[in-house]
C-alpha cells in the first residue's frame, strides 16, 4: 500500500541532519508495517498529480497555522475535499489534524487557553494514553460527520474520525521524547511560556503511547476502522 506523504511543514534546520525531516518521522514510526511512502512538500507548492497518485494519505505537523495566509494552504483543501470525495483514506496529525477539519467545514483557531507543549494524556475511547503534543491552535468545531475519539480538558477534539475515510489527531505521534526535547530548545524559547517548557522537560523521560496510534494509523490505512 503506497502512503503519500504530504508535508506541511518543515522540522527545525538545526534538527534535521541529526533527525530527519518531519515526513522521516512518520516513515519511522510506520516502517515495519508494510507501507510504500511517497512524501510530497506541499508546504512548498509540490503537490501530487491527483488523489489517485497514493493508496492513502497522511498529512504532517507545520509550524504555520491553518487560518494564515500561505500559498499552499488553498490547493491544499482543495485536494483534502476531492480525497475525502473520493473516498481515499486519509491521516491528519496535527497540523494535518486541523487543516483536515477546517477544508471541511470545521473551524480552527489559536486556543486562549494557550499551548499544550510535551506530554499529555488523552481519554481515549475509554482508555488513557499519553503522546507528545506542540500546539497553541486547536479544532475549536468539528465538520458534520466528525466524532471525537479523544479528548481531555485541555483539548476537547484531542483526536476525530470521519466514518471509514478520515482519522486525525491532535498530539504527536511521530514525536519521541528526545525530538520533542529538542524541539522545546529550537522552537519554543522566547514562544512558549517558560513555565511549559519546564514542564516539559520534567516529563521528559515517563512513557509515551506513540507505538499505539501508530498501530491505530495502520489499522485504518488498511482497514477503515480503528479496531
Amino acid at each position: 500500500m503506497k502512503i503519500g506523504i504530504l508535508q506541511t511543514g518543515h522540522a527545525p534546520d538545526a534538527m534535521r541532519p541529526d533527525t530527519g525531516d518531519y515526513a522521516d518521522l512518520f516513515k519511522q514510526l510506520l516502517g515495519d508495517q508494510g507501507f510504500e511512502f511517497e512524501t510530497y512538500d506541499v508546504v512548498d507548492m509540490q503537490f501530487p498529480a491527483d488523489v489517485h497518485a497514493a493508496d492513502g494519505w497522511l498529512l504532517t505537523g507545520s509550524k504555520h497555522g491553518a487560518y494564515e495566509d500561505h500559498p499552499f494552504l488553498a490547493p491544499l483543501e482543495i485536494f483534502i475535499r476531492d480525497a475525502y470525495a473520493a473516498g481515499a483514506p486519509m491521516v491528519g496529525i496535527c497540523f494535518g489534524h486541523q487543516i483536515i477539519a477546517q477544508a471541511l467545514g470545521g473551524r480552527v483557531e489559536k486556543f486562549p487557553g494557550g499551548w499544550a507543549v510535551g506530554r499529555q494524556t488523552y481519554d481515549w475511547q475509554g482508555d488513557t494514553v499519553a503522546l507528545n503534543a506542540w500546539h497553541q491552535d486547536q479544532v475549536t468545531q468539528r465538520p458534520d460527520g466528525a466524532q471525537i475519539v479523544a479528548t481531555n480538558d485541555f483539548c476537547e477534539n484531542a483526536a476525530l474520525v470521519y466514518g471509514d475515510r478520515i482519522f486525525t489527531v491532535q498530539a504527536h505521534p511521530e514525536f519521541e521524547n528526545a525530538f520533542t526535547k529538542r524541539l522545546g530548545d529550537e522552537r519554543g524559547e522566547g514562544v512558549v511560556p517558560d513555565p511549559l517548557l519546564t514542564a516539559a522537560r520534567a516529563t521528559a523521560t515517563m512513557p509515551i503511547d506513540n507505538h499505539r496510534i501508530a498501530d491505530q494509523m495502520t489499522r485504518f490505512f488498511k482497514t477503515r476502522s480503528l479496531t
